[in-house]
């Protein structure tokens, strides 16, 4: 069941498409349905926009940046990958600028965290649990609204992941530092499952604040067990080590 049609001053969908060629009758269950998803998606667009600009501003704090590159950052952050989304499903202009509550609550976080640098620095493993919270709603929220413009699920699933790591990637970008998706614990898998709840929950279908729950649940808690347990993908091994490996064969097969 695919949820959404019209696209409404925030950039997020109204009720169901109606056919063409029939007369323009919404239902009061579908129109109900219509404002959950809507809602559901402020929600979660806002409160990662707030998690996220919490993890640029402290980013920008841990840097000794002024607080022009701390806004600059939480900012960054907070709207880099909800941005890229809307651009690519042409909803334009972008809620992030064209709303002010975005503004406000990604300004908002990066002043917060500045008033509070002195504690900020106390709590720098805040920096991965406001990210990795910031990631799931991003990536729920992502897959979502792809839904309700009828992309495909592949595309759905892939924007709900570009939704999540884009703020991150260019907050440290900006920082001079590799973006975490590239080197650390499974960052952009936990949002490719995320997303992959939401769009497998809207093909069956299930309820969409269910599925969306699930999703951001099970996003934010294999980035977390992923931190706390090192799980990464693999890597290649340094040329140095390769090199030892093969003299170590070597020497094993000369003594045989």
């Amino acid at each position: 069941m695919r949820r959404g049609g019209g696209v409404g001053a925030t950039g997020t969908p109204k009720g169901p498409p109606v056919p063409r060629g029939r007369a323009s009758v919404v239902t009061p269950a579908a129109h109900d349905g219509g404002m959950v998803v809507s809602t559901l998606l402020l929600v979660l667009d806002l409160s990662g926009t707030f998690v996220f600009a919490l993890s640029g501003a402290m980013v920008g704090v841990r840097k000794q940046l002024d607080i022009f590159g701390v806004l600059v950052l939480a900012f960054a952050a907070a709207t880099a990958g909800g941005m890229t989304r809307d651009l690519l499903l042409g909803a334009v202009p972008p809620p992030a600028i064209s709303d002010w509550r975005y503004i406000v609550v990604a300004l908002g976080a990066g002043l917060i965290t500045f008033s509070w640098s002195p504690l900020i620095h106390r709590l720098r493993s805040a920096v991965l649990v406001f990210d990795g919270a910031g990631l799931a709603l991003f990536a729920v929220s992502g897959a979502q609204k792809a839904l309700g413009y009828h992309v495909n699920p592949v595309a759905a699933v892939l924007l709900g992941v570009l939704t999540g790591i884009g703020g991150g990637m260019l907050r440290d970008v900006l920082v001079s530092e590799v973006p975490t998706v590239l080197r650390s614990e499974l960052y952009a898998v936990a949002a490719l499952a995320g997303a992959a709840v939401v769009v497998i929950g809207d093909r069956l279908p299930f309820p969409a604040v269910a599925t969306t729950i699930a999703g951001a649940l099970l996003c934010f808690g294999l980035r977390m067990v992923a931190v706390r347990r090192d799980w990464q993908l693999p890597t290649p091994r340094p040329p140095d080590q390769s090199r030892r490996d093969e003299h170590a064969s070597s020497a094993r097969a000369d003594e045989r």
